[in-house]
């Protein structure tokens, strides 16, 4: 039996809310790594239910359950009216069962605008620094301007846990446009008291003839308006390219530039920051592991077409690899260098998988002698 369909069975109602139900009426395809449920089965209920049932903090969910890769988060109330979110943008519910959306704060209006891109923060008051950081995140255009949003007064809250800190990492880098609500974060305060690898990239200055951009924050901000679009511009980006983009550059505060070389073997540092930062945070090992190839060898995409294949073939054979030229990618576009590199390099990708297919050829595109075919392993 289900997640959802073991609370039916127990008489209780189920909703999506807040960003859950507002994301699922943007486009009912999103899959997400978390769902948040909202239902009147109390807490005794719900571990009547779920053997595994886990309780993450107060401030992120009564109880939550990890299964399959994902986590269900629940907030238990008695009724609908008893839910109270910090903007009034986030009074939006799916009933879980029935598919039907419900709207007490009469929101539609301002889906409609977000829909179309024109969604402004006139009628949004204070609220939770956190919400207001993915409300500008998820929905706002990428053309909107930062100094004028939320000029209210936004609540900080109490100290989110490690688990919090995770769940809205995730949801942040994962949306539309990223940089506006890590900016806010930024001007808060918040970024450098909890995520300081994050805030410290501000200090790595580029040099203008690089990187015309701005500094490695300016940078790594304008590399995520880069990643390819989902189908609607409101659909969830992949988390391990998202994160690789937001991580890939902080190793530069660490690094030391001297005349020509600049930032020397910031890759390396910067996986080692990685490591630190998304294990404080309790990201599962495997993905940590991902993350980490990807800031690793950022570098190397770039010297693809000089290096010799013995440097190259072990990670040009990783499935990880896409992803890493999707970074690469991304990397260029931010910086207005254009894209002839990422050809070059996708062209000796694309020759090396032609090679490890060919029975005759070896990796490097040599021809083999029957001893050798017979020996190959590819």
């Amino acid at each position: 039996m289900g997640v959802l369909d073991a609370i039916y069975s127990a008489g209780f109602p189920a909703y999506l809310h807040g960003f859950g139900a507002i994301d699922s009426w943007l486009s009912d395809k999103r899959t997400e790594n978390f769902t948040h449920i909202l239902t009147t089965a109390g807490v005794a209920d719900l571990a009547k239910l779920f053997e595994n049932l886990r309780f993450p903090g107060a401030g992120l969910a009564d109880a939550a359950l990890d299964e399959n890769d994902k986590t269900w988060y629940f907030k238990c109330v008695d009724s609908l009216d008893e839910y109270k979110p910090s903007f009034e943008l986030l009074k939006f519910f799916r009933d879980c069962k029935s598919r039907k959306f419900l709207d007490p704060a009469g929101i539609y209006p301002l889906l409609n605008e977000i829909r179309k891109g024109t969604i402004t923060t006139e009628n949004f008051g204070s609220g939770s620094l956190t919400d207001a950081a993915l409300i500008l995140a998820k929905y706002f255009p990428v053309t909107e301007k930062f100094d004028d949003l939320f000029s209210a007064s936004l609540a900080a809250g109490s100290a989110p846990n490690s688990e919090e800190q995770r769940v809205l990492l995730c949801d942040l880098v994962t949306s539309p446009n990223p940089g506006l609500g890590f900016e806010l974060l930024k001007k808060s305060g918040f970024a450098a008291k909890y995520w300081p690898e994050i805030s410290d990239l501000e200090s790595a200055n580029h040099s203008k003839e690089f990187h015309p951009e701005g500094n490695a924050w300016e940078h790594t901000m304008e590399t995520f308006r880069h990643r390819k679009a989902a189908s609607r511009n409101w659909e969830a980006r992949d988390l391990r390219l998202s994160l690789g983009l937001l991580l890939h550059d902080v190793g530069k505060p660490l690094s030391i530039s001297d005349g020509s070389h600049r930032f020397e073997g910031h890759a390396e540092l910067g996986e080692a920051q990685t490591r630190r930062f998304l294990g404080r945070l309790g990201f599962n090992a495997s993905l940590i592991t991902d993350v980490c190839f990807l800031v690793r060898n950022h570098m190397l995409p770039a010297a693809l077409p000089r290096l010799p294949l013995f440097r190259t073939s072990q990670i040009m054979s990783s499935p990880l690899f896409p992803l890493l030229m999707e970074l690469y990618r991304c990397d260029e576009s931010s910086s207005f260098k254009g894209l002839d590199g990422y050809y070059e390099s996708s062209a000796v990708y694309q020759q090396f998988l032609r090679n490890r297919r060919n029975p005759y050829r070896s990796a490097d595109g040599k021809l083999l002698n029957k001893k050798q075919k017979s020996t190959t392993v590819r």
